[in-house]
């Protein structure tokens, strides 16, 4: 009967269990910050292509005649406005862009 048998060594220079227990728990402590990172960059997008949208909107030759232009200023006012601020808020946090969002 032939037996095979696995022996584990922990040679020179490998990594200790606390070194491994240590990288695993930074690889978490990183995916939390990475999952945060791309809400806010969702929420910045989502502003962002919402205010141009609506401005595309405006002058999209099968609806801007549908425009009262008292309307139309008011919505190139409010998103000019929403582009500026999003122009002077780059690190803006993801609720600040949601609620820029909602204001819009």
């Amino acid at each position: 009967d032939l037996e095979n048998k696995i022996t584990i060594t922990n040679d020179k220079g490998r990594l200790s269990k606390d070194d491994i227990d240590k990288m695993v728990n930074e690889a978490e402590k990183y995916k939390t910050e990475d999952e945060a990172n791309r809400k806010k960059i969702e929420a910045k997008n989502g502003l962002e292509n919402y205010i141009y949208t609506v401005r595309n909107s405006l002058e999209d030759a099968k609806l801007k005649d549908k425009f009262e232009e008292e309307d139309k200023k008011t919505v190139n006012d409010a998103t000019d406005t929403a582009r500026q601020w999003l122009e002077a808020n780059q690190e803006a946090s993801t609720e600040e862009y949601e609620a820029k969002l909602k204001e819009l």
